[in-house]
């Protein structure tokens, strides 16, 4: 009789983990998932670990157990990328690394698996020689592909919301249903309003990776795992409002940045903005779709998906405040 195959899911109660994890289990894998914290509720068939593989001795420990497969939400450095995901390679059968859509450079629409990356591409050399999260994710895949074992799938989802990951431009959940629920505007960048959008349902994405996982024709290969749905930033941000009364107050990008990050020597919340969410994402999804069977038509529609989730946010959740944002609305008034 053959044993359940075992899964290693690495960051597990993330926006993409929360769908995943109940999701392999459904599917008779015996799944270890770790994470930080501790999942708001146990699911059927899964283990969960409480621990931080990046301490020393506890990734050991864990591979100890021979896993199958290996799905990995975790964010590594540079400096950590060879050694980590070597050791990866040499102790899963399959292991699915993590990228992002916004490795991609605005060069080519719609967004292909072969489309110019930013490490590669962008004008901007002081980016392409950062650990910008576009960069390191990019250098991250570069580095699997120098191996001689094509037991990897490299992954590269598009802005994916979730529970408690309400994303609005850059604004994250505290600065969108946070600031709607506790009758705040939120301030987002003029210049990005009329830029089109793509923004996944998680539970679908946890669908496409479930199905590229132990996918022989999968190994070695690159998927964007997203819908093709795409929206202006202003349409989105009317989402919002109709959904749970979100007030946006659009202005220029240097304010708007200038809340997020007043020091001009901090590039990430500049970079964020003007080499991703200023970019048009229009995402052909045609090959994930085609690996895994499914069809646009049974993806969540985005108002309907942010409309479920959150309907499931806690109505006693005590957000963060951003004393910055409410003192540029007051002065502004």
């Amino acid at each position: 009789m053959d044993h359940p195959k075992k899964v290693l899911v690495l960051g597990a109660t993330g926006a993409m983990g929360q769908y995943l994890v109940p999701r392999l289990a459904s599917m008779g894998y015996q799944v270890d998932a770790v994470a930080l914290v501790d999942p708001k509720e146990p699911v059927p068939g899964v283990n969960f670990l409480k621990a931080n593989v990046k301490e020393p001795g506890v990734l050991p420990r864990l591979l100890e157990n021979r896993y199958d497969g290996i799905v990995d939400f975790m964010i590594y450095s540079s400096w950590e990328l060879p050694g980590r995901l070597a050791c990866f390679l040499d102790h899963t059968g399959h292991y699915i690394y993590l990228s992002s859509y916004r490795i991609y450079d605005n060069k080519e629409h719609p967004i292909r698996e072969s489309s110019p990356r930013l490490i590669d591409a962008s004008e901007n050399i002081v980016l392409r020689n950062s650990d910008d999260y576009s960069i390191y994710k990019a250098r991250g895949e570069n580095i699997l592909r120098s191996f001689p074992r094509k037991n990897w799938t490299i992954i590269r989802p598009a802005i994916t919301y979730s529970l408690m990951r309400y994303q609005l431009v850059t604004l994250e959940a505290p600065n969108t249903v946070g600031r709607a629920r506790a009758g705040k505007a939120a301030v987002v960048p003029e210049q990005a309003k009329n830029v089109q959008a793509t923004m996944s349902w998680a539970g679908d994405v946890a669908r496409m990776i479930a199905g590229l996982l132990f996918l022989d024709q999968a190994r070695g290969e690159t998927y964007t795992v997203s819908t093709s749905e795409h929206r202006t930033w202003g349409e989105i941000a009317d989402y919002y409002k109709e959904i749970c009364n979100l007030q946006s107050i659009w202005v220029d990008k240097e304010e708007y940045i200038s809340i997020l990050n007043p020091d001009p020597y901090s590039f990430g919340a500049r970079w964020q903005l003007e080499y991703d969410r200023l970019f048009d994402r229009i995402v052909d999804n045609s090959k994930i779709l085609a690996a895994t069977g499914m069809t646009q038509a049974e993806l969540m529609p985005l108002y309907d998906g942010l409309e479920h989730e959150i309907s499931r946010c806690p109505a006693d959740v005590e957000w963060p405040v951003n004393e910055r944002m409410d003192s540029f609305l007051a002065n502004r008034k």
